[in-house]
Parts: C-alpha cells; sequence; structure tokens
C-alpha cells in the first residue's frame, strides 16, 4: 500500500516562496507519474504541475516561469518550489501518485497542505 505525506505548507506574503515536499512509501518502482494540484475553496481541483518517473513535466499555465517541479527517486519524494506566490494561490495543495500497473493505473493521493498566500 502506497503513503502519501505532504509537508512544507504555511503563510507566506504575496512575492514570497514555498517549498512543498511529498514523501511516497510503498512499492512504486513502476513508471509512474507524481503530481500537485490545488482546490481553493468554491472552486474544483486543479492541475498545478506534475513529473514522471523519467522525468517528463508538465505545468499549468498559470504556474509557468513561477513554480518548479522536481523529484528524487532514490527517496521517492517530490518537490515544489513556488516563486513569486501570488494571492490567487492560496488553496489546499495535494500530491497525486499515478503508478502504471499493467493496462491500469493505480490512484493515490495525499492529505492535503493549505497554502496561504497573504499580507
Amino acid at each position: 500500500q502506497v503513503q502519501l505525506v505532504e509537508s512544507g505548507g504555511g503563510l507566506v506574503q504575496p512575492g514570497g516562496s514555498l517549498r512543498l515536499s511529498c514523501a511516497a512509501s510503498g512499492n512504486i518502482l513502476r513508471f509512474n507519474i507524481m503530481g500537485w494540484y490545488r482546490q481553493a475553496p468554491g472552486k474544483q481541483r486543479e492541475l498545478v504541475a506534475d513529473i514522471s518517473s523519467v522525468g517528463t513535466t508538465n505545468y499549468a499555465d498559470f504556474v509557468k516561469g513561477r513554480f518548479t517541479i522536481s523529484r528524487d527517486n532514490a527517496k521517492n519524494t517530490m518537490y515544489l518550489e513556488m516563486n513569486s506566490l501570488k494571492p490567487e494561490d492560496t488553496a489546499v495543495y495535494y500530491c497525486k501518485l499515478d503508478v502504471l500497473n499493467g493496462i491500469k493505473w493505480d490512484i493515490y493521493w495525499g492529505q492535503g497542505t493549505q497554502v496561504t498566500v497573504s499580507s
């Protein structure tokens, strides 16, 4: 069974930076994609960025140039470096892991970490 644990959220002023981490435990040796999603109050959960186990990255347009996703496969850990934060980045940020298992994907979610951007 895979478990995901996020950390690094908090309160930051506009223009500030935060670094989120997501540590995965369990067997994830197969090809997989780790991603960050966020959900603001009253809004749907949306993709922020994701990264495959071979390093391919994908970003939402609203974070391009400001956020950087990375991962350390040896530690089964993914990171999200967030710079130039804006109030509209305020949301609960969730870690997601999709593991390719034959012809299907096994999907796991973390519990989320709150990011608040406010002066």
